[in-house]
């Protein structure tokens, strides 16, 4: 199948459950809710070595936040038992200590809840008041009030959704990678957790050394196409970035992932587009790339 002259493989991504926590951060000014929410998404990008996956989805403007504020939401994902300390931990220590910010949950509807409790921060201090029709706290501090909500609502969600940018030269490769994070960067409900939302260095599980849980993709690295076996690099591929998406739902992991490969096929040198799975064992989602486009 060919989508602007861009061979789409037939092949699936295989994405697996995963529970989901959205927070929306305001502040002051739209600068200050983006620093603290990319310190808040920060050391997230995969679940192989770092506690939680977590990135930004994107700005939340004034007249859509409780307290009448610029904001940004976030998604952090991990396991169910894992989620609520992860929570707890990023907005104590990257949003609290942030200047001018409040946090308000993104879930509300959600039936499924967590308690995120700093309130004890304020030593006595703190005090419960009521922001745009929601229950939180107040605890003083030394640029005025931090405000946050501490009920978060939370849903199973969907990880690991993906697909390869395969290009005839590296900057064709990176230029149809990032065309294809700015269009899902207008997709709700999802974020690309890796740095600027590319991977560079594709994993597999495994490696023949036996301290490492996780080793190098050889079969997707051009510069081994000739010396490894069953190579998944097409003639003619000189690199390839993967994209990587986690989502509330499977729908809106697949509106992600279609609007990125669209993005992707119209940039010149992007040759070939796949997507990575480990023949169904990894998990339930699979995420045909013919069904997107």
């Amino acid at each position: 199948m060919d989508l602007n002259g861009v061979t789409i493989d037939d092949t699936y991504a295989e994405a697996f459950p995963t529970w989901v926590s959205r927070v929306i951060i305001t502040a002051v000014t739209k600068k200050y809710a983006y620093n603290a929410a990319v310190e808040a998404t920060g050391f997230a990008t995969s679940a192989i070595g770092c506690p939680c996956e977590a990135g930004i989805e994107g700005f939340v403007p004034a007249e859509e936040t409780p307290d009448g504020r610029p904001g940004y939401a976030i998604l952090i994902c991990a396991g169910k038992k894992k989620l609520k300390a992860q929570v707890v931990e990023r907005l104590s220590e990257c949003v609290l200590t942030a200047p001018t910010t409040a946090v308000f949950d993104g879930l509300p509807e959600a039936e499924e809840r967590i308690a995120v409790k700093l309130h004890f921060f304020g030593d006595g201090y703190e005090y419960q008041k009521e922001v745009g029709g929601r229950k939180c706290w107040v605890i003083p501090v030394m640029n005025g009030e931090y405000v946050g909500e501490e009920d978060f609502g939370i849903v199973k969600g969907v990880a690991g959704g993906n697909f390869f940018v395969m290009g005839e030269n590296q900057m064709a490769a990176l230029m149809g990678a990032q065309a294809a994070v700015d269009a899902i960067a207008g997709v709700s409900g999802v974020i690309t957790s890796f740095p600027g939302g590319i991977v560079a260095s594709g994993s597999k599980v495994g490696s023949k050394y036996k301290f490492m849980v996780a080793s190098t993709n050889e079969k997707y690295c051009p510069t081994l196409r000739e010396k490894v076996e069953d190579s998944k690099v097409p003639e003619g591929v000189k690199a390839i970035y993967e994209i990587v998406i986690d989502g509330v739902d499977e729908e809106s992991v697949k509106n992600a992932m279609s609007a990125g490969v669209k993005a992707a096929t119209k940039v010149p040198g992007v040759v070939f587009i796949s997507a990575g799975n480990f023949g169904g064992n990894l998990g339930p989602f699979k995420l045909e790339l013919k069904d997107l486009i």
